[in-house]
């Protein structure tokens, strides 16, 4: 049986976030989810936050905390794309999707830290994607991002492991959430073809191993990349 503990979720409002709620809602934690606007799942606490702005996160950190108590579990899933080939891709194209996915998440770390710290535990999970070690065409801004998240997962692992705070990242593949729904059908036919399992994944499955992941099993495993893609990235 897990402790039950309280799991904040950036960008519960849709798809793989969403799912995150869910699961942990189902497995009897206290969830809250940020969202720059609609609600996360039934009986999970949303607060409106904007990872690219500080002080909102601080002031949805103080709400959660006030709510539910310290956050002990972070999922760092807030994130946007903004697909186009390198040649097209504008200077703001690059630098707002690394603003959310990548600083979002270091903002949303280092507030959560201060209170994982007092309490010598904590959980981070980073949302990255199989295609921030596998790469994709029109995708140099977000493969940045999901590549960096990994460094940071490494570093925190290194500096605050030995506070029984753990970081790592979850990799998904080609998952059925809207995002990916947009995609023209021969995109997702081509995707199939290279996806050795021969089908996409639910967010269920992602929610998972993230929730796995935050879990007293996993309290040993820091610094990983766990890839949920049905063998699309191996050895990535």
């Amino acid at each position: 049986m897990t402790t039950a503990r309280t799991v904040l979720i950036t960008g519960g409002n849709r798809g793989i976030g969403y799912s995150l709620a869910e699961e942990f809602i189902t497995q009897g934690h206290r969830v809250a989810v940020t969202a720059r606007s609609g609600e996360g799942p039934e009986g999970s606490l949303t607060v409106i936050a904007d990872v690219t702005d500080s002080a909102s996160i601080d002031r949805a950190f103080t709400e959660v905390e006030a709510a539910l108590g310290p956050i002990e579990v972070l999922v760092a899933n807030a994130g946007v794309t903004k697909d186009t080939l390198l040649l097209r891709m504008t200077e703001d194209d690059f630098t707002s999707v690394i603003d959310t996915n990548l600083s979002g998440s270091f903002r949303v770390i280092k507030r959560a830290s201060k209170g994982m710290l007092k309490a010598r535990f904590g959980r981070i999970i980073l949302i990255s994607s199989v295609v921030g070690l596998y790469g994709s065409p029109g995708q140099v801004n977000y493969a940045a991002s999901k590549a960096g998240l990994v460094g940071i997962a490494r570093s925190i692992t290194r500096e605050l492991g030995s506070r029984g705070i753990t970081a790592n990242v979850v990799a998904p593949g080609f998952i059925e959430t809207d995002m990916t729904a947009a995609l023209p059908e021969a995109t997702q036919a081509e995707y199939l073809k290279s996806i050795p399992a021969g089908r996409f994944a639910t967010p269920t499955e992602v929610a998972r191993v993230v929730a796995w992941l935050a879990s007293d099993d996993a309290g040993y495993i820091s610094g990983a990349v766990i890839p949920v893609d049905g063998g699309l990235g191996m050895g990535h």
